[in-house]
């Protein structure tokens, strides 16, 4: 009879623990049906009532699973976001030279005197070529953007990068007027690349013979420093307002007392993405009404590594 009684008690005791079992498992199936659920809604998962255990640890990799669904998700809604905004721009950047260039044509199209012929072939050729400017700005820009691009750089010396840019933007300074003028400085080797640190250049000065009244002058300055040596230019143009001199670097930004003169709103940020590349980086001071001055940072050989 006793053996009898130690077997029951032993059986009620199994029963008990398989019953405890059960209940744990639809407990856990319970609450990991009612996690996945949330994730899959994009609410927040509960783990409030959940003591310390294996249902607790489960409940923190569902969570990490859903913080990495919600980074990956805003990601590519950003990602979508700002190719709806570089097509929108692409599309407003290009609206003027092709509608320029159509203009022309169809003028051409109507029979205009021989004479004039050449003149309109003269400014479809100036539309196309700027049409062909935004188009491989946009294009640097994107892939400078996307890490496509990676160039070479190394010591090299700075006269001939800065002569490279100025030779670029001569003709439109001649035709305004305005003095190029470099302050006598010893050439010295900084690290860059030639071809891509003189469309930087070019880019500043190309805005600072844009913005400048004829018969002025621009300045360029070569200041070493510790770590860098600064190439400041400097222009006597109109200058640009306190609360805008952050927004210039930004992609597209164009100033609204500019927003009717010719440009794109490329160029400065295409600059800074190409001093990035070259741990270089440029500052602007400015007095609006009375001109402005951009200076370009870059390393010096021996800090190599510094930053």
């Amino acid at each position: 009879m006793t053996a009898e009684i130690i077997l029951a008690v032993f059986c009620a005791i199994a029963a008990v623990f398989a019953g405890v079992e059960v209940y744990k498992r639809k407990k856990l199936y319970r609450l990991t049906d009612q996690m996945l659920d949330e994730l899959l809604d994009r609410e927040e998962v509960e783990i409030s009532d959940l003591q310390e255990g294996e249902l607790s640890a489960l409940a923190g990799k569902v969570i990490r699973i859903q913080e990495k669904m919600e980074s990956e998700i805003m990601q590519a809604q950003a990602e979508k976001e700002q190719v709806k905004s570089l097509i929108s721009n692409m599309s407003h950047q290009l609206k003027t030279p092709l509608s320029n260039v159509i203009m022309y044509r169809d003028l051409m199209e109507t029979g205009i005197p021989e004479e004039k012929q050449e003149l309109f072939l003269a400014k479809m050729k100036f539309w196309l070529d700027r049409t062909d400017w935004i188009l491989q700005s946009l294009f640097k820009m994107v892939k400078l953007e996307q890490g496509v691009i990676k160039f070479e750089v190394e010591e090299q010396p700075l006269k001939p990068t800065l002569l490279d840019a100025v030779n670029m933007v001569y003709t439109q300074a001649e035709k305004k007027n305005i003095r190029i003028e470099t302050e006598p400085f010893t050439d010295c080797l900084l690290l860059h690349n030639r071809k891509w640190t003189a469309e930087v250049f070019s880019n500043l000065l190309e805005n600072a013979v844009k913005y400048s009244p004829e018969n002025s002058s621009i300045k360029i300055a070569v200041i070493p420093l510790e770590l860098f040596t600064e190439i400041r230019i400097s222009d006597e143009g109109i200058g640009i307002r306190n609360g805008e001199l952050n927004d210039i670097f930004k992609r597209f930004y164009r100033s609204s007392e500019v927003e009717n003169r010719e440009g794109s709103g490329i160029g400065l940020y295409l600059s800074r993405l190409i001093l990035e590349q070259e741990q270089g980086y440029m500052t602007v001071k400015s007095e609006h009404g009375t001109g402005s001055s951009f200076s370009v940072f870059l390393q010096k050989p021996h800090n190599i590594g510094v930053l």
